[in-house]
């Protein structure tokens, strides 16, 4: 059995604002690598316009007087002045995970829409308190979780809602990069306190995600961390072994100490489909998929690259102007902090762990 929600962007564009519908007006908090490529996203698209930057780095706001697509925008000294501004609409988180909750929290309550760099949060606990808050305010949360917006991705899980590969039996995937070679040693993403499981939190979070698109929650977990090819407190080295109800499961790995790698396939009881990454989604340059199904030759084609980060923070804003529903549910946030949390547990515990139902 599969789980079916499949509301995911399927094109490699957005379609235009009709006519009268304004941007959304936009913040963002934290503007480290990842707040910059969000910042470069707005910039570039018609469905929001960034008005504030908050940064509590004081050198990096320095820097930021000569980047031009801060022009015009006001930056500010941290998440409450963001918060304070007038005529906002809409925040976007791009801080350490743990402060995640009570940034989505206060957003809430200051009448503002979210969208959160993943994980959501770092406890279920914390999750739920997060998507309460927005459900109380009526505000869309939205989480970055570009993978689903891929358009390789939208057309895989159509043809698992279609029948076409059978029943799932079961998922491979990986999500590897070296990236974090090039950090600063006290950056938060190479800490244990910050982003611990750290190829969890950075990469294979996306893979959980993914599987929990196509099966629903997952029921329990058993996984592995290392440090084997850094010296990256958090680890560098993690293999995960998600299983669903009704015997499928999803095998993930996430390496922090390699060359780039992504993957994402799916087997079926009629056939096969694996979406291999080019090069890192930040910058993508196409995939490759290659399509095995019984009785028929397996043949591997080319996939145009597309905007993934650009198509997920649209939706966002779609949701936000009543175009259509935000396509990631509050459930499935909730299932994928849960495994988060079970995961990161497992690796303590080296043994299988229960999975919280969201």
């Amino acid at each position: 059995m599969t789980h079916s929600n499949h509301t995911a962007a399927s094109h490699h564009e957005t379609p235009q604002p009709a006519q009268g519908v304004r941007p959304v007006r936009t913040g963002v908090v934290g503007y480290g690598w990842w707040g910059k490529t969000i910042a470069r996203q707005i910039a570039a698209s018609p469905w929001l316009q960034l008005a504030a930057v908050a940064e509590t780095h004081e050198p990096t706001r320095t820097l930021m007087a000569d980047d031009p697509v801060l022009s015009g925008v006001a930056v500010l000294d941290g998440a409450q002045a963001l918060l304070r501004q007038e005529g906002l609409e809409a925040v976007i988180l791009c801080t350490p995970h743990e402060q995640h909750a009570e940034q989505i929290v206060a957003a809430a309550q200051a009448g503002l829409h979210v969208f959160c760099e993943k994980p959501l949060c770092l406890t279920l606990e914390d999750a739920r308190r997060a998507v309460a808050a927005c459900a109380a305010h009526g505000r869309v949360l939205g989480i970055g979780h570009e993978r689903r917006f891929e358009p390789e991705v939208a057309t895989l899980r159509r043809m698992i809602d279609d029948g076409v590969l059978g029943t799932v039996l079961q998922i491979e995937a990986n999500f590897s990069q070296d990236k974090f070679f090039a950090l600063p040693k006290d950056n938060w993403r190479l800490s244990n306190r910050h982003a611990p499981v750290g190829p969890l939190t950075a990469t294979g979070i996306h893979l959980v995600d993914l599987s929990i698109a196509v099966l629903g929650p997952c029921e329990s977990v058993w996984a592995r961390l290392a440090t084997r090819g850094s010296d990256f407190e958090n680890g560098d080295t993690l293999a995960v072994m998600m299983a669903f109800p009704q015997g499928a499961n999803a095998m993930i790995s996430a390496v922090l100490a390699t060359p780039f790698e992504g993957r994402f396939a799916v087997y079926g009881s009629k056939g096969w489909v694996e979406i291999r990454d080019r090069t890192h989604p930040e910058n993508p340059t196409g995939w490759d998929i290659t399509v095995a199904l019984r009785g028929q030759e397996r043949h591997t084609r080319f996939a145009a690259p597309a905007p993934s980060v650009k198509l997920n923070l649209e939706a966002f804003a779609q949701a936000v102007r009543g175009v259509q529903p935000y396509p990631v549910t509050s459930t499935e946030m909730l299932a994928n902090v849960a495994s988060l949390e079970a995961i990161m547990k497992s690796v303590q515990a080296l043994a299988p762990v229960a999975v919280a139902q969201p």
